[in-house]
């Protein structure tokens, strides 16, 4: 059943719409930026925060795939995403190899929560590697338009053949000079001082946040990358006394295996179900849904409209405020401690416990 949830005002939809592909520009032999052009009617809803990302939307052989990109643009410019082509992607390689103006993409309105405020003349710190550094051009070209922000980004890369947004990167220091602090580190490419040559692990974040880039200094520090050096820039972090309040995360790749299927266990007995509530848009739906499958996938026999994207707890398009009841969520690579803790979880990677569960998309 559905019906308006009381005492919740509608939020804006979060909806696909089909956009045409404006520009294909491509960065390297393995990467493109892909900027769409929006319809009058619609620029409202596709306005978006630096830092936050488009889900796109395909029909391969029946079955609906999405995949969440990252925006590389400033806020108020087009909606424009940097894709690089993982061998044999379903995505990737059709956007790298097919797309070109012209094309017309069914995407849907931006989500993500990173709040990079140009309002604030604040320090920045930017950790990217390989395609991480997509977010990172839309926090500071953003941010750097208020004339007292700083921004220091650190970027990872294999060789310099493979780094994508050079020329950007490249306009942007000539714009913003002494303002923006850039290093480049190469893992396979000799760079004159050693400090820059090698991977961007431990080690060398270490050295580089207590030497030429003081970790001490910023307001809000961004990471972006696959999930080792997302958690050694987080170990150095911490160790270097920065608050995790200060520190936000997104993921482009997950080096790790799945977590193992879900089985029924002691607290819960084979076919047993949960009354589970979804709320979104304002509209409340009810359901009974298994024990044995996730939130996410458990509302969607009833709700369609809900937002996802990864389904692997990387991309964090599914958060929703779980209101009532209790649940477990098994991987989370998306959410910040202080989300957890106010009660988000990924409802793609988190399955219903007690008898009755409601969960608020809108929150």
């Amino acid at each position: 059943m559905s019906m308006p949830a009381p005492g919740l005002a509608p939020a804006r939809t979060a909806a696909f719409h089909p956009l045409t592909v404006a520009a294909v520009d491509h960065l390297c032999e393995d990467a493109v930026a892909i900027t769409f052009d929006v319809p009058g009617e619609l620029r409202d809803a596709y306005a978006f925060r630096a830092g936050q990302s488009l889900t796109l939307r395909r029909v391969v052989g029946g079955r609906e795939h999405r995949r969440s990109y990252s925006i590389c643009a400033p806020a108020g410019a087009a909606p424009r995403i940097g894709v690089r082509e993982i061998p044999g992607g379903l995505f990737s390689s059709w956007l790298l190899r097919e797309v070109a103006p012209g094309t017309r993409i069914e995407v849907r309105t931006p989500t993500g929560t990173w709040r990079a405020d140009p309002a604030r003349g604040e320090r920045h710190l930017c950790v990217a590697a390989g395609s991480g550094i997509t977010p990172m051009l839309s926090v500071a070209s953003t941010v750097l338009t208020h004339p007292g922000a700083q921004v220091s980004l650190l970027y990872g890369n294999r060789t310099s053949r493979t780094v994508m947004f050079a020329e950007e990167l490249g306009d942007l220091k000539n714009r913003y000079g002494p303002r923006l602090q850039l290093v480049h580190v190469l893992s396979r490419e000799p760079r004159d001082v050693e400090l820059f040559s090698g991977r961007l692990d431990g080690d060398r974040l270490r050295r580089l946040l207590t030497g030429p880039v003081p970790a001490e200094v910023f307001d809000h520090v961004w990471l972006c990358g696959p999930l080792r050096m997302v958690q050694h820039a987080r170990a150095v972090l911490t160790e270097l006394g920065v608050p995790a309040d200060r520190v936000h995360v997104e993921l482009f790749h997950v080096d790790e295996p799945p977590p193992r299927p879900r089985r029924p266990g002691d607290r819960i007995a084979p076919g047993a179900t949960t009354e589970l509530t979804t709320v979104l848009d304002g509209v409340r739906t009810t359901s009974a849904v298994s024990r044995e499958r996730t939130l996410l996938d458990g509302a969607q026999a009833t709700r369609s409209d809900l937002p996802f994207a990864c389904k692997g707890g990387v991309c964090g398009t599914c958060r929703a405020v779980v209101r009532d009841g209790e649940t477990d969520m098994r991987r989370n690579y998306a959410l910040e401690p202080s989300e957890v803790d106010a009660g988000f979880v990924l409802t793609c990677q988190t399955f219903p416990v007690s008898e009755k569960v409601t969960v608020d998309f809108d929150a």
